[in-house]
């Protein structure tokens, strides 16, 4: 007889599975799947899978990655966890059903993917990335309880070797979405770059550079494996990026921060949640003091060598492993 917990995720995206989690192709919401499941794994009081759109189903890490029509309905899960969209729990029977959000999610967006009916039905307590999250995420779209599960970047950058006294290039990184507040940015970078003119500013694609862009230092990312990404954020000085009311966790922040990367930000959405002021980095409250401390970072190595200090003090507070622990509370919490 089998006494192991089981704990399915359901998610609808794209192909992919945790053979993928080094590779350009996997986002912030991805990423999170992957290492949660791969760190419960660990655990063999667990039988985890993945139900997913994955086209090669297997075992990986003791992950069982099988796609969404291969689930068989006489198998009778534990805790079933929807990855953002509350439809998926049809798929499955659970009396404990979670409803992970990565968004904050208009009631009106809501009924219009049709979330609603299955929500009402199932009764799924939301799952929230952070204290922002938590607050915006409406009543109505979390009616049946929420809980903050604050999560963390891939071992790979916790386990990154830090030289503390090498100082970088003058160099600052914007690894979030285009989307999110670039214009804002840019016109700020134009201002900054006029304080340091040795330094450049690399975005994420997509976004067609102007002349006056490429003129003023800024560069157009090659999106890559995770190794370069790291390699990039290490030869930073600099992470910057305003905020954006739509980024509830900011996962790329959490990983300038691993690498000991200061970050400025005007701490829109959740941005002020990945920096202690004056301690990790900086929250400007006008264009100005962002213009201001950004320049301060890239001119003043004083300034920089205290930061990346403190950030290098608080490595790895937070990993998989206290996701984890953090999870099992949640889900043995609401029995």
């Amino acid at each position: 007889m089998n006494n192991k917990t089981k704990i399915y995720f359901l998610e609808n995206s794209y192909n992919y599975n945790a053979l993928d989690l080094d590779t350009e192709k996997i986002a912030g919401s991805e990423k999170t799947l992957i290492n949660i499941t791969n760190e419960l794994a660990k655990d063999n009081k667990f039988i985890i899978k993945v139900f997913n759109n994955t086209t090669k189903p297997q075992n990986i890490n003791n992950v069982y990655w099988q796609n969404l029509n291969q689930i068989n309905l006489s198998d009778k899960p534990d805790y079933v966890i929807a990855m953002s969209d509350s439809n998926l729990l049809k798929k499955l029977n659970c009396n404990k059903n979670y409803l992970w959000s990565h968004s904050i999610q208009s009631f009106e967006k809501f009924l219009r993917k049709k979330q609603l009916i299955p929500f009402i039905k199932y009764k799924p307590l939301m799952i929230l990335e952070g204290d922002y999250h938590f607050k915006n995420r409406s009543f109505l779209t979390s009616f049946f309880g929420k809980k903050i599960l604050k999560i963390a970047t891939d071992y790979d950058f916790i386990k990154t070797d830090i030289n503390i006294d090498f100082i970088p290039p003058p160099n600052a990184i914007f690894t979030t979405k285009s989307d999110r507040n670039l214009n804002f940015l840019i016109d700020a970078w134009f201002e900054i770059r006029k304080k340091n003119p040795d330094s450049n500013l690399y975005i994420n694609p997509p976004h067609q550079l102007t002349k006056t862009q490429i003129e003023n230092g800024i560069i157009l990312r090659n999106k890559d494996k995770k190794d370069f990404l790291i390699k990039e954020l290490i030869n930073s000085k600099l992470f910057i990026s305003p905020g954006h009311k739509t980024e509830v966790f900011c996962l790329a922040a959490e990983e300038a921060k691993e690498l000991c990367v200061p970050i400025v930000t005007m701490g829109i959405g959740c941005l002020y949640e990945r920096v202690e002021h004056e301690k990790t980095g900086f929250i400007a409250k006008t264009q100005k003091e962002f213009v201001n401390y950004s320049s301060l970072i890239l001119n003043d190595n004083k300034v920089y060598k205290t930061l990346r200090q403190n950030l290098y003090n608080i490595r790895n507070s937070r990993n998989y492993s206290h996701v984890k622990k953090d999870l099992i509370n949640i889900l043995t919490n609401n029995d």
